[in-house]
């Protein structure tokens, strides 16, 4: 979960962090000149919340990711009431992620089997994304493609309420806890309409 939080986190927190220390308008606490850029304590304050922030909510990401299965989710969603064209996209990226990054993999495995180097130096690794990024995004769109055709041979767009053959059992710690976080969001939310900050 660690290294799925630092691999989802590290492209944005890296941007924010960059934008923050090297451009921060409203800084006065000069740390650092790096050519046209000054690096300030407050820009540094801010790059290191936004990070925190960014790793957060990768943080969340990831492990809703790893303690949901995504067929549970859409079919307890479902049974209480949640349109099925609402629910379709959510369950469509929450198996079509792994799935494209097993592609990934294995069209890497394939490339390098080919006589690609991915494994180089940066010059050599940047001439290996096209190789590798073309196919996969070609099998995704295949893929898409399928899950569609496959929806509408099932009557997905068909009005009315579908009868669903499967709920997930629900444990009663889950039935006690839930309460108290939709408690606990209300009362942020609060707070923040009250004018209490969170870093």
């Amino acid at each position: 979960m660690l290294r799925d939080t630092l691999l989802l986190a590290l492209p944005v927190s890296a941007a924010a962090a960059a934008l923050n220390l090297l451009i921060y308008p409203e800084g006065t606490t000069t740390l650092l000149v790096l050519g046209p850029f000054r690096v300030t304590a407050e820009g540094a304050q801010v790059a290191g919340l936004t990070v925190l922030r960014v790793l957060a909510i990768a943080a969340v990401g990831s492990a809703f990711v790893r303690s949901t299965r995504p067929d549970a989710l859409v079919a307890d969603l479902e049974a209480r009431g949640v349109p099925a064209r609402l629910l379709f996209p959510l369950a469509a990226a929450a198996t079509l992620l792994p799935a494209t990054a097993d592609r990934v993999r294995a069209i890497a495995a394939a490339q390098r089997m080919r006589g690609l180097d991915t494994e180089g130096s940066l010059r050599a690794r940047l001439r290996g994304i096209v190789p590798i990024a073309l196919p996969t995004l070609l099998g995704v769109l295949d893929e898409v493609e399928g899950r569609t055709l496959a929806l509408a041979s099932r009557g997905f767009g068909r009005p009315g309420r579908r009868t669903l053959l499967w709920r997930p059992a629900e444990a009663g710690v889950e039935r006690a806890i839930r309460p108290l976080l939709v408690l606990g969001v209300l009362v942020v939310l609060l707070l923040r309409a009250g004018g209490v900050s969170f870093p």
